[in-house]
Formats: structure tokens, sequence, C-alpha cells
């Protein structure tokens, strides 16, 4: 059979998760070794589990524009900035489609299949090492056929090889290296490779030469091998359920299961789930904090402080560390170290719209404005640095930027400090910042082992909060609101001289799912932040912006989806947008995060219409990836030949699993219209019967999912009914007093009984609710009614009785 070989990274950090795969080849008689490298700390999940590990990315820049290139290939037609990278490069490489696949048949050859993204690191340094080099192009160019896929526009594929991958070597990573046969079955993969032979490893060319040799004397072998690979992975990976719904009582075990594990693998001292490195993970965050309030509920106070005092903890040690980036806002994607400190640079998205939304939650819990000022924060930097003219928003930017325009590019280049630059930048103030921020002559990555073990960062400065800000501004015999002031005016200054420097490259990709989860953020923060005290001082990089703007940042975005991405005809989503839809469709987490974002845009206060495109996206979801047989959702529509697996995912990992966020807005639905909420629950139970013995067994790995089925086990959802004119004021204080309580068991519906086209939505979808707004409507103030197993409360005119009856 293949052998595993994991060679040690002769550069820096790199961490790799050993597992037991889940299928094995046909027995071949020559060895494989197959080089698996890390720059950066990398984990990996399990790939029974149904895991899509987006955690692992790692990042780099495209290569500087040139006036002229010796070479051009089919890529330079794409629009996807990661294809465009290589668009130059002198291997002949094809797009993912038909065109490839025929020409593989034609010449009866191999398909070398390289996968990754536009800022991941380690897929720059292949394309510097192997594919800028003639003579590994001429290997490929003989005897492969090279695709090029970008994973973030066409996840589908990716999941194929990527689960190929680590199912039969127990890791992976980008970038994805896979040997395909003609009809696209895998043969062998890996993922990064040096180019030449060194400590023992295969170069490139030796693989090149191995897989030639293989398939030139094995190919009915590797073939056989490839289509038994992906047989067992499609039985393994599409589970079916085996009732109608959860056996009694599975909800809350999974629920207090999950906590428990998640507690048990708590950092007390830093805050965190797990040990370095270590990643943002919100959906543990909202397991936690969803658990805090059933303990509440059942009267457990003590128990439910002490996951909130896990939640706050690790929220604390995040935004003080690090990993966030304290001049520009918003977070990186994880730490390499155990304490926050030391992060890997880029980026992400969905990383922020998440993280904002969980300090978004926690601020509604304690009421403390640390926590809105960090979600001010991150949405402040979205929409300073990652929205388009059109409204849309953009996917990453990178970890690597180059210190100046001559020199090379280095991860970290753009977000470091000398301690030098800060005294000459801040004068004066440079002894005060430096103490808050820990700034050092000789650096600060000193705090752990693992912050920089190869002194990548000697003489520079992470900035990281040590020290308590009450203690330095009594110690300066000054106010705190005077200290953070100075803080303000520093970061500020820091921002302007940091944006004269070379920038990380921005991938300008609108990915609709990623989109969704930062729409739910906006549309939230719209309403909750209005519970901040009058008088909150805000310092920079948060803006301090009225709540209502960011309401208009998230509808614009789904107005720029549904403009561009959706198809008016057939209902149907298209997957990302750069220069024009790309060619890929919908999947499953489009249409699931898409539809909880709406939800989101909805029941925080914008139009009805944005329901009914709900129930409209819903409806084609059911009918694209439901398995109406067996129960739970694909990850694809199954109508694409060429992507030769169906995966029914639940894993929630960086991102949540379409299926558990498709549970949650299957119950939500169900609260709000009348119409189909029976079939809404019947589908939600099903889907969790698809994985009932996840949730018996590793509950830790579904955190999203226990939430869901412990929402859909809730006896009755809270329902809040407003009645009002919506463009007054007292309507819109109303709605915030709706929203300011943390909640997940609660649906809010606002209804203007004078407007024909909301009285006409639920007339359709919800006559009762409909003929409360007729009754209770009063032309001079708003009404709220507070409804939970089938009883309503006295109709409420006062959104202080209104927060009263929701803390209840």
């Amino acid at each position: 059979m293949f052998k595993r070989v994991l060679f040690p990274s002769s550069s820096t950090r790199h961490v790799i998760s050993h597992h037991k795969p889940i299928f094995r080849s046909v027995s071949l008689s020559f060895s494989w070794p197959l080089s698996v490298v890390f720059h950066r700390p990398i984990h990996f999940s399990r790939v029974f589990a149904m895991a899509d590990d987006r955690s692992t990315n790692t990042t780099s820049s495209p290569p500087p524009p040139e006036a002229s290139h010796k070479h051009t290939n089919r890529l330079a037609a794409e629009h996807s900035p990661y294809l465009l990278q290589h668009a130059h490069n002198p291997v002949d490489w094809y797009p993912w489609g038909e065109e490839a696949f025929s020409e593989a048949r034609k010449r009866d050859v191999p398909i070398f299949l390289s996968i990754g993204y536009s800022t991941c690191h380690w897929c720059h340094v292949m394309e510097v090492e192997s594919f800028e080099d003639d003579d590994v192009a001429k290997l490929l160019n003989d005897w492969f056929v090279s695709i090029k896929v970008d994973r973030e526009e066409r996840p589908d594929v990716d999941k194929v090889y990527m689960t190929y991958v680590q199912a039969l070597y127990g890791g992976g990573g980008w970038p994805l290296s896979a040997f395909l046969s003609p009809d696209l079955k895998p043969l062998m993969g890996g993922t990064y490779f040096p180019p030449e032979d060194k400590y023992g490893r295969p170069g490139f060319k030796t693989v090149l030469r191995k897989v030639k040799e293989a398939w030139d004397t094995k190919k009915d072998a590797l073939v056989q091998s490839g289509t038994f690979a992906i047989e067992q992975l499609s039985e393994a990976l599409s589970a079916t359920a085996r009732s109608e719904k959860l056996a009694d009582g599975l909800s809350e075990k999974a629920l207090q299961k999950c906590a428990e594990e998640l507690a048990d693998s708590y950092d007390s001292k830093y805050g965190g789930f797990g040990s370095a490195p270590k990643f943002p993970r919100p959906v543990e965050i909202q397991l936690m904090l969803y658990h805090k309030k059933k303990l509440k509920e059942n009267e457990m106070p003590g128990e439910a402080k002490e996951d909130l005092s896990m939640v706050v903890q690790t929220l604390r040690g995040m935004a003080r560390g690090g990993v966030h980036d304290h001049v520009g806002g918003g977070f990186h994607r994880y730490s390499v170290d155990e304490c926050w400190h030391v992060p890997h640079f880029e980026k992400m998205l969905y990383d922020q719209g998440q993280l904002a939304n969980v300090y978004l939650d926690v601020f509604s819990i304690t009421k403390d404005t640390l926590y809105s000022s960090v979600s001010r924060d991150i949405l402040d930097y979205l929409r300073r640095d990652m929205i388009g003219p059109n409204g849309e928003i953009f996917s990453a930017e990178d970890a690597d930027s180059a210190e100046s325009e001559s020199s090379r590019k280095t991860e970290g280049a753009f977000y470091v400090w000398t301690s030098q630059e800060v005294d000459d930048i801040l004068g004066e103030h440079a002894p005060l910042f430096k103490e808050h921020y820990y700034v050092k002559e000789s650096g600060n990555c000193d705090l752990s082992k693992m912050s920089d073990p190869h002194n990548e960062f000697k003489g520079k400065n992470v900035l990281i909060e040590r020290n308590s800000t009450s203690a330095i501004a009594s110690k300066l015999d000054i106010s705190v609101e005077e200290y953070l002031k100075i803080l303000g005016v520093c970061r500020q200054k820091l921002f302007d001289a940091r944006s004269k420097r070379p920038r990380p490259h921005l991938d300008d990709k609108v990915i609709v799912s990623w989109n969704g989860l930062v729409i739910s953020s906006f549309a939230r923060a719209s309403k909750i932040l209005k519970a901040e005290p009058k008088g909150t001082e805000y310092y920079f990089p948060v803006n301090g912006n009225h709540p209502d703007e960011y309401m208009e940042v998230a509808e614009k975005a789904a107005a720029f989806i549904k403009k561009h991405l959706y198809n008016q005809h057939t209902k149907k989503l298209q997957h990302s947008f750069r220069n024009g839809p790309s060619k890929a469709p919908g999947f499953l987490d489009d249409y699931a995060f898409l539809i909880s974002g709406l939800l989101d845009l909805y029941e925080y206060g914008s139009s009805v219409s944005w329901l009914a495109w709900v129930i409209e996206l819903q409806q084609m979801q059911d009918e694209l990836f439901l398995d109406k047989e067996g129960g739970g959702y694909f990850n694809t529509a199954g109508e694409d030949p060429s992507v030769l697996l169906r995966v029914k995912e639940d894993h929630d990992g960086a991102e949540p699993s379409g299926n558990s966020v498709s549970i949650i807005n299957l119950v939500r639905l169900g609260s709000l219209v009348s119409s189909g909420s029976d079939n809404y629950r019947r589908t939600a139970e099903r889907v969790l019967a698809v994985f009932e013995k996840r949730l018996k067994e590793t509950a830790m790995a579904v955190p999203l999912m226990c939430c869901g089925a412990d929402m859909l086990g809730v006896p009755s959802r809270k329902q809040v009914v407003l009645v009002g004119r919506k463009l007054s004021s007292d309507f819109e204080t109303m709605l915030a007093a709706a929203q300011a309580s943390y909640d997940p068991n609660k649906t809010v519906i606002h209804i203007d009984p004078t407007d024909a086209e909301e009285m006409g939505f639920w007339e359709e979808h919800n006559d009762k609710i409909a003929l409360m707004a007729k009754s209770n409507y009063n032309s001079d103030k708003v009404v709220a009614l507070v409804c939970q197993n089938f009883t309503c409360s006295p109709a409420l005119y006062d959104p202080t009785a209104l927060q009263s009856v929701l803390s209840k």
C-alpha cells in the first residue's frame, strides 16, 4: 500500500495531526513517499467526522505585476485571483472543466491537480519553486494534464480530493497536490513538495517521475485503487437517518456533553478551548453561551456563571492579544502560541462575521461596553477595508507583504513594529504606548516558546495588552478616560504610518456564504448596540458610528447578492462573484448561511421582502440538497458529474456546517410563518436523526448542531410581535428593546398594518400575525406582545417594560 512519510519542516513552526485512515488503498509493490510540510501551525480534523477544517489556512501574496510575460496560459481568461496568479507560469495550466478532462483522455495521461487559494503562503512558495521553473513545467506538460483550482471558488472539488488525502494519509492542507486518472479518480496525493530531493525528502521532480513510472507500469491497479477509495468515501460520508427524529432526551444530553468536554479543554490561564495553536472557533462560544442560558433557566446560577466566565476570559484574551489587530481592527486567523499573542496574520471574512456576533452576544448578557467596542472594531474594519463600491464584501486579506516596495514579502510585515518606529511616530507618548502594548527594543515575541522559535520576528513587536489600564493610568496620575484617549490617538498615528507601507494582497472575491455570516453581524449590531449607555466614548480604530449605519451595510450586501448572484427565473444562487458571477453554482453553505443572515436582517428591522426571499431560498435549498429518503443535506446538488462525492457535512469548525445552520434556520422559519411550519420541523428532525450517532459520541465536534437540536426540542419558542408605524422613532426604540436581551429561542416579528405589502405577506404566510396586527394597531403608539405557550402578554407600550418582561 502507499506509505505515508511525514517530514518535518526545516524552516519554522509546524503541527501535524495523525488520524487513522478510514479506508485502505489497493496494495502496490512500490512505496510512495508523501511530503506533508507546513510553515505555520496547522490543525487537521477527522475526515470520518465529515470535517471541513477551514482553519488550516496559510497565506501569501500574488507575484508583482510585470509589463510583459514570457508565458501565458488558459488561466489568463479566468476571474479567480488565485488562478490569475498562475496565468503566466510556463506550466500549461487548465481550469477545472471538460476541456482538461478530454485532453487527458485523448492523451491517456494522468491529471496533476493543484488546489489552493490566493492568500495561501505555501501555494505561493510552490509556485515560485516549481511552477515557475521551466524544467518542472516541461515534465508537467509532457507527462500530465495540469489543472489549477481555487478552493474558495470550487469548494466542492476541493472537498473530494482533500477528503481523499486526509483519509488515506491522516492529514492535509494547501496547496493540495493530487494525481488523478483521466476519469478523475484519485491515484495519490500530498500537499507541498519542495523542488529537489533533500534531507531524505522527495522533490517534486522525483514525485512526477514516480507517478509517470507508476502510470506506465501499474495503471490498472492505480485506477482500481482510486475507484475503490471513492466508493468507500461515498459510503462513509453520506449517512442516512434510521428514524424520523432523535431519541428522547438526546438533545439535552448532547448539549451537556459538549459543554462538559469544552470545559475540560478550557485554558484557565489564557482563555480559549484547547492548546496552541489557538483558533477562534466562535461555535464553541455560541455553545457555552447557549448552555449558560439553559443552566440559568434550570435555576443553576453557579454553573451558569462558570460557563460565562470561560467565555468572558476567552474573548478578553483574544481582544487583548496579538491575534487582534489593535491598530486597524478585526482579527487575524489564529494564534500560533497559547497566549493569543503571535498570530498567523491572514484576515478571513468568515472569522470577522462570527466573532462580531459572539462579542455582541456577550455585550447583550453583560452590558459591558468592552464587548460592544470590540464588535464595532471588527465591523468598522470591514467597512473601511473590505467593502466594494456596490456594497459587496470581500473575502480575505493576506498575511504576507513587503516591508518596502523593493523588499521581498514576509509574513506580518504590514502589522509588526520596531521599538524605534514607535518612538519616531509617537514621540512623547511612545513610553506610555510601549508599556501598554509590551513593545521592547529586542522585540516582544518571547512570551511562549511557540511564539517565534526560529526568530522570524527578532527585533519586531506584535502589539499585545498585558497591563491593567487603570493601574497604568493611576501610575501616570491621569484619568482612565484620558489614558484611553491617548492610546486611541497613538493607534491613529500608527495606522496612518502603516497605511504608507505596501499593503497585503486583498482577495476581492465575493462569496455568498461568507457574506451571509457578515450580513448577520451587521444587522444584529444595528439594534444590539443601541443598548450602549449614552455618552459612551469610542477610541480609534472604532469610529463610533450610529448603529443604524450597520443596517445599511447589511442591506447593501444582501441587495448585491440578490442582484448579481441570484437568478430570478431559476431561483438559484451562484457561489461567488469577481468581475461577474463564477461558473460554480451555489452550494449548501451559500444557501444556509445566506438564509441565516437574511432572517437576522428581517428580525432586526429590515423589510419583510427579505423574509419572502428566505422562503424561496429555503424551498430551493430543499430541492437541490435535501436527501428526501435518507434525511440531511448534501453539500452539493449532485448535478456536476465531475464532482465525485456528495457529502453530508456536520463538523462545526472555523465555519459552522451547512446542516447545523439549516437546522436552526428551519426552527426559526417555523416560528415565523405558519404555512409550511410543520414541514420545516419534520425536515429539521430528519436532519438531526442523520447525525444521531455523532451527537451521542462526539458532541464536541458539532457544538452548533447541539444548540440546534435543543432549540428544536424547546416546547414553545418565545415570540415578540411589534405592531406600529415603522417610520417612527418609537418603533425603532421598541425594536431595539426587543433585541436587547440574549435569547436564541426568541423570534421577533414586526409589522406595520398600514403597509399593504407587509399585510399581504402575513395574510399569506401567517394569518394569525396579520389578525394580531389588525386588532392591536394603535396609530399613536407602538404595541408589543410577548407570546409563548399559545398565550400572549397584555399589550406593552413602553420599551423598558418590554425589556423587563423579556428578561424574566
